[in-house]
């Protein structure tokens, strides 16, 4: 113990800098993906993207750095570099909204949208702190450039790990981006203040307390607590994603990463504020039989909800984000129950390891405004497939167009399907080819229903949903040739959504006659008006159609 304090004792003011330097750099690198995400997603193309800026802007500082040390490096400089670098973060913590939406305007082929973002929020600060490392290096008493350089590099990689696993693993689970943000200008801030006492000018000490108070006003001002969504009830940074809670009028929606993922009307929560979440229920119409249903993916619950109050069946939920399933038990009246289990685990590993079969599997799982690539692969789908009982079905909720040059997702993902699955089927939820949900519905029979025939069962059997219009929406197998089956080894998810980015997702919402009207997501208008009559109103629970009803395949 006595050895750490004399070499806490002794550490420098140069490698100090150098220390904290290494864990902002890192730290702000894993802050940008979370900070970045609401607007571009978190593809491989965003992340891409984020490490490739932070190199170029660590590169050139070092580069002009290194040319500037023997004549420039000073304690002095050192504050000027840390206080530079905590003013711009204020910046970011205060205009990241005005910022983000300024990159965004500049027309760039989708995979490349976030680089502008990346840059304009995050180059200027990196690039600062490049500097630090050779002006260390200059300022080190240690002799020979060799040993020099590796010791700084040594100090600064040790806090670039403190920064990674620190904001990784402890802030971002427990504060919000703005809070982070404030934390990393402080430090820096700090850092500078402790550098400025072997200055003998006041302005050093003087700015630094000055960007201080400007961290914290930005961090104050930062964050008004209104979203599209309305007045926002509850806001979080999860280990997963951002989460969000919102109400207008009486309709209260959970986004994440800024895209809105369930809605419940608090005054009839038992309408399907979202269309799509109506079609669940055609799942029912292609089986004789259900007593077991698995969702994958949680959300607001609204499917786990409906299905395990309505019907006599057991319901179980993998849902990967513990933060979600808090925020559905206190905000969308989520309640576990003898026919309602929920698993805090990803859905894959979910189906791996239990050793049960389901008539029904529910796919709704999505990071941002698409599924994760782990459940769109063929092997996820044999996966699934053997889970399911012979007569089950597979439900995959997707969002991508029916058609055109944006609907190569869907066709990758329905050609995947039909490699484990017989029979599979397609139900969009909007008029024409707007970035929508698109249903896929796959089953393990090898009769192909119909129209007619599931028109037929919708009449006959108490589903407690009238499904006339989604069954109207059957659309023909779409072309594959030009699409590849997705794989763990070479699953493109990304490449695949590129002809999505900058097209407006459509989201149907039902209005109180449980009429759907199409909004985008992105500026879409909540129904102020409860729905105070819906079609899914009985409340005794249903036995669903026994084998053998008559109904011809």
């Amino acid at each position: 113990m006595a050895s750490l304090r004399a070499r806490v004792g002794s550490f420098s003011g140069p490698e100090l800098a150098v220390f904290v330097s290494g864990v902002a750099s890192m730290g702000l690198e894993i802050l940008a993906g979370r900070l970045v995400a609401p607007q571009f997603g978190s593809s491989i193309y965003t992340w891409g993207s984020i490490i490739g800026i932070f190199l170029a802007a660590l590169s050139l500082g070092y580069h002009l750095g290194g040319k500037r040390a023997a004549e420039r490096a000073s304690g002095e400089r050192l504050v000027w570099l840390l206080v530079g670098t905590a003013a711009y973060v204020a910046l970011v913590v205060f205009a990241s909204d005005v910022l983000l939406a300024t990159a965004a305007a500049v027309p760039l082929p989708g995979r490349f949208a976030s680089v502008p973002a990346v840059t304009l929020l995050f180059g200027p600060p990196t690039y600062l702190l490049g500097f630090i490392s050779p002006y260390a290096a200059e300022l080190s008493g240690t002799e020979g450039v060799g040993e020099a350089s590796g010791h700084v590099y040594a100090v600064g990689t040790v806090g670039s790990i403190v920064g990674a696993f620190g904001t990784t693993f402890v802030l971002i689970p427990e504060l919000s981006v703005e809070a982070i943000g404030v934390g990393f200008g402080l430090l820096l801030v700090g850092t500078a203040l402790w550098l400025a006492r072997g200055t003998d000018r006041r302005e050093p000490t003087v700015a630094s307390v000055a960007v201080a108070l400007l961290v914290v006003g930005a961090g104050v001002t930062g964050t008004l607590g209104v979203s599209v969504g309305g007045p926002v009830l509850y806001h979080t940074q999860t280990p997963y994603q951002e989460l969000e809670v919102t109400q207008l009028g009486d309709v209260r929606t959970l986004y994440l990463d800024g895209q809105p993922h369930s809605a419940m009307d608090v005054s009839d929560p038992d309408r399907h504020v979202f269309d799509y979440t109506r079609y669940f229920h055609l799942s029912l119409l292609m089986t004789e039989d259900v007593d077991r249903v698995l969702f994958v993916g949680g959300g607001g619950f609204t499917g786990p909800k409906h299905f395990a109050a309505e019907y006599d069946v057991t319901v179980d939920v993998a849902e990967i984000d513990p933060a979600v399933i808090r925020t559905a038990k206190r905000y969308f009246r989520l309640e576990e129950s003898e026919n309602l289990n929920v698993y805090n685990v990803g859905g894959r590993q979910f189906l791996q390891e239990t050793n049960r079969t389901y008539d029904l599997i529910v796919l709704d799982a999505y990071k941002k405004d698409k599924v994760p690539f782990q459940l769109t692969t063929v092997e996820f789908m044999r996966l699934a497939e053997s889970r399911l009982d012979e007569d089950g079905v597979l439900f995959a909720n997707l969002i991508s167009a029916p058609g055109g040059p944006a609907s190569k997702f869907y066709r990758a993902e329905y050609k995947t399907m039909a490699r484990a699955f017989p029979q599979v089927y397609t139900f969009p939820t909007a008029p024409g080819n707007a970035v929508q949900n698109v249903e896929v519905i796959a089953t393990k029979r090898d009769e192909r229903l119909t129209e007619r025939t599931l028109q037929r069962r919708n009449d006959r059997r108490d589903v407690g949903i009238d499904l006339r219009r989604e069954i109207s929406r059957y659309r023909s197998s779409p072309p594959t040739d030009d699409v590849p089956v997705l794989r763990d080894d070479r699953a493109p998810v990304d490449a695949l959504l590129d002809p999505m980015v900058g097209r407006r997702y459509v989201v149907q919402r039902t209005t109180e006659n449980e009429t759907p009207t199409a909004r985008p997501a992105a500026t879409a208008g909540l129904p102020t008006t409860p729905s105070l009559v819906g079609q899914y109103h009985k409340k005794r629970r249903r036995t669903l159609s026994p084998r053998g009803d008559g109904i011809p395949a």
